[in-house]
């Protein structure tokens, strides 16, 4: 009944590109920031908290100035942090696809960051004014022995997910090169022909006010014809419709390589607005 919007621009694989250097330049100042983050972040606000929870009620009292300090630091930083990795978001290109690596690169540089930021801040937690029971003499649960050793779960915990995003950000750039060399040869050397467009479903997902198709396409290919079905992306003036022109660009090496583009010059297409007007509340 109501369609689903995707943030993103419709990709053109023929001018998609690998993730630049400017990506990578984000990274190091939005990794340093989150560093900033994990380390005010331990010691403005993690390490008051642990020590009242642990057996130090007065933590935040009339000695707590430079905790005070670090959580303005904290909120500083975070808010530059966000800022930056928000940049990074666009930073791997105006798609759909780039922006995904931009989110699990954002991703690596925050986690990364607090790690290292709070792996920093080790030796600076201040010690609980007992180990083990709580003042005067009720002992820790296991719940007090976990927050204990906070300061090194901290940064362990973000370490591995830093760990895990390298392997996902990797698949990814291995993935979207993959993709980009396939675009690149089919533009270089695929064949373009028109094609009729023979039946049209509309997947209900809007890309930046966009409508995405599942269209089955007729072209001439070599001695005969092909048929297939494969994805659009259009503006709505140029929607398919049943029996519209498309442009078809094909590998004829490879059966699976094929790209659908709508045809300027064919006044049928568009001509079925009413079924996929976004919905208006």
């Amino acid at each position: 009944m109501f369609g689903t919007f995707e943030f993103g621009l419709p990709e053109d694989s023929r001018r998609a590109r690998r993730p630049g250097l400017r990506l990578w330049l984000l990274g190091v100042p939005t990794t340093l920031a989150w560093a900033v983050v994990g380390w005010s972040g331990a010691l403005g606000l993690l390490d008051g908290f642990r020590l009242m929870s642990l057996n130090r009620v007065d933590a935040w009292g009339a000695d707590a100035g430079p905790a005070v300090s670090l959580v303005l630091l904290f909120s500083i930083s975070i808010t530059v942090a966000s800022s930056l990795g928000f940049a990074m978001l666009w930073g791997g290109g105006m798609s759909l696809r780039g922006m995904g690596v931009g989110f699990r690169a954002s991703s690596l540089a925050a986690s990364l960051g607090i790690a290292l930021g709070s792996g920093a801040a080790i030796p600076s937690w201040t010690p609980p004014e007992a180990v083990g029971k709580r003042l005067p003499s009720e002992p820790w649960t296991d719940v007090d022995w976990v927050v204990y050793y906070e300061p090194y779960l901290v940064p362990a915990v973000a370490g591995v997910t830093a760990l895990v995003m390298i392997m996902v950000l990797g698949r990814a750039f291995v993935t979207k090169a993959e993709a980009d060399d396939r675009a690149q040869a089919l533009a270089q050397t695929g064949r373009q022909v028109m094609g009729t467009v023979l039946g049209v479903e509309f997947t209900n997902v809007w890309v930046m006010g966009n409508p995405r198709f599942t269209v089955q396409v007729r072209f001439p290919a070599g001695e005969g014809e092909r048929t297939v079905v494969a994805t659009m992306i259009t503006p709505p003036l140029q929607a398919p419709a049943r029996g519209s022109t498309v442009k078809v660009t094909y590998d004829p090496r490879d059966p699976d390589s094929v790209r659908i583009d709508p045809d300027p010059a064919d006044r049928a297409a568009g001509g079925n607005l009413g079924a996929f007007l976004p919905p208006l509340f």
